[in-house]
């Protein structure tokens, strides 16, 4: 069973591409340290059934999946997001 991570944090690329400008995700431990992964790193996961990644978005928990841009490029977006993931954009940077 996957494992449900909140994503709380970005580390963006300087890629003016939206389906290519998240670089890292972030996030809190249960114990309050810090964990980042690789946007690849991150998909992979996801498609291997490991992480079920979401946001908080107001009280509300969104999905976040991987998509595929129409280039081919696989992303992570927010289900309620359209093609592009500005829900994750608008977090603010992994430290």
């Amino acid at each position: 069973m996957a494992l449900r991570v909140r994503i709380q944090s970005i580390r963006k690329t300087n890629r003016p591409n939206a389906h290519e400008r998240i670089r890292f995700v972030g996030g809190l431990n249960d114990d309050g340290t810090r964990w980042k992964l690789a946007e690849p790193d991150a998909i992979d996961g996801i498609k291997r059934g490991d992480w079920d990644f979401y946001v908080r978005v107001g009280v509300a928990a969104v999905d976040v999946v991987v998509a595929v841009s129409p280039e081919g490029h696989e992303y992570l977006k927010t289900k309620a997001d359209a093609i592009v993931p500005d829900r994750l954009l608008s977090l603010p940077e992994c430290p």
